[in-house]
């Protein structure tokens, strides 16, 4: 098979700045084009009404309270189902959360999912992006003082609806479910259901996108003032492995500390997103989350799936997690007047960018290996096709110096096996599976054959 000259390709010298001449999804570009700053804005403010959407807090009024907050949710997301012609289906995914840490007893917690189903029945592949649709004052047992949460989170639980209602209309191959999830502040309890629930019942998980704080541009302290910039946490070392000395041994040994699944899917975030996102810049941070916090993409983590998640660059904490108040003139409290409508919009098409790409690609390479049957200063590789999804149109072998953070380095192929003239020992590579109309699949690092 030759070359289609319209893919994505990429040619550059390991030492210079990684360059790319690709060609947009125009499909892509239409759905980013629909994603509305005033839907979202309309969106975080509907859920600001509710006065307050504490875990704890009302489950019976209709106009107050967490039950009223999820079941204008569930509702919402029913009536962007409408333009699915039946492919979408809306849930409550219903569990009882047992007493212990921040739940007094035992309570009824709901998280709203919307799955908007493959078109390919022999693709098993899940995509989900998440914001959890609770909020918190100061005390974090208060569940009855007035709670905006417009940042935090109402910001990426209005990313994911807003997703739901544009992507609904179309078609991919992949599964990709839209979820607003309960419990984040009483201990990241919504998402662990879920996660538990993706475990059980063997979910094909390929990547889990998490928007928790997207809403906000200036920074507390610094007033720095940053429209363009997003974080992207994503674990080195994965989290299954740190029970597991011989999977630890094996990563360490294979020089892998910093391209586990999740540090892929930051790079692809990254690559993709900036390629349709204009004046857009995804900052990759090597850590699961911020410093000794955490988040709704952690118990995916644990369960094993890869998960990253996305912050506004530089937080403003006067208005996370602050009972409404002003103080030596300063006002508190996390209002939707402080939130950057226009910055949540980049924010959501970055989201919609990946998920698009990814489910519309084919599934990732198996069985990536690279040879070790002898001394050389060649590196070959070797795989199979993906074991779901369309056959690619052909494979990228990518590849970096051992100190660099992206892929430098792009060959096309369209045979299962490639050796390259450099060296393993001064290079990482990975291989990824693309579509004959560029779409590409995550990268996959090699494992030692045999091993």
């Amino acid at each position: 098979m030759k070359l289609k000259l319209l893919l994505p390709f990429l040619f550059v010298t390991p030492v210079a700045l990684a360059q790319t001449t690709v060609r947009p999804d125009a499909a892509i570009q239409q759905m980013n084009s629909e994603v509305s700053a005033q839907n979202i804005e309309t969106i975080v403010r509907k859920l600001v009404s509710f006065k307050t959407r504490h875990t704890l807090s009302d489950t019976t009024s209709k106009t107050t309270g967490i039950g009223a907050a999820r079941n204008w949710i569930k509702a919402e997301l029913e009536r962007y189902a409408a333009a699915s012609g039946g492919r979408m289906k809306v849930e409550f995914d219903t569990f009882t959360q047992p007493a212990g840490g921040r739940i007094g007893k035992p309570t009824v917690l709901k998280n709203v999912l919307a799955t908007l189903k493959g078109t390919d029945p022999t693709d098993t592949r899940v995509y989900l992006v998440s914001g959890h649709y609770d909020s918190r004052v100061t005390n974090v047992m208060d569940s009855a003082s007035v709670a905006p949460g417009a940042v935090d989170d109402a910001s990426g639980t209005a990313v994911s609806m807003e997703l739901a209602r544009v992507m609904a209309k179309s078609k991919f191959s992949a599964t990709i479910i839209f979820m607003t999830v309960v419990g984040e502040e009483q201990g990241l309890n919504g998402s662990t259901n879920v996660a538990k629930r993706a475990a059980a019942e063997k979910w094909d998980i390929d990547a889990m996108l998490n928007n928790d704080i997207v809403g906000n541009t200036v920074g507390m302290e610094n007033g720095i003032k940053d429209n363009t910039s997003v974080r992207v946490f994503s674990e080195g070392v994965p989290s299954t492995t740190v029970n597991n000395a011989r999977a630890l041994a094996a990563l360490i040994n294979n020089g892998g500390e910093n391209d586990a699944p999740s540090r892929q899917l930051a790079r692809y975030v990254k690559e993709v997103a900036e390629r349709y996102v204009s004046h857009l810049n995804v900052r990759m941070v090597y850590r699961r989350d911020r410093f000794l916090r955490g988040g709704d993409q952690t118990p995916f983590l644990l369960q094993g799936f890869t998960a990253v998640r996305f912050t506004e660059m530089n937080e403003d904490f006067t208005r996370q997690h602050q009972d409404l108040r002003k103080d030596k003139g300063v006002d508190y409290g996390d209002l939707p007047d402080f939130a950057d409508y226009p910055y949540i919009q980049k924010v959501a098409r970055m989201n919609l960018s990946v998920l698009a790409n990814l489910a519309l690609a084919p599934g990732q390479p198996q069985n990536v290996t690279v040879s070790t049957t002898g001394l050389t200063n060649k590196t070959t590789l070797k795989w199979d096709a993906p074991k779901n999804g369309k056959r690619p149109a052909g494979y990228y072998i990518l590849m970096r110096e051992t100190i660099n953070p992206y892929w430098e380095k792009k060959i096309w192929v369209t045979v299962n096996e490639f050796t390259s003239d450099y060296s393993k020992d001064n290079y990482f590579f990975a291989v990824q599976c693309v579509d004959a109309e560029g779409h590409e699949s995550l990268a996959v690092y090699p494992k030692p054959a045999g091993r």
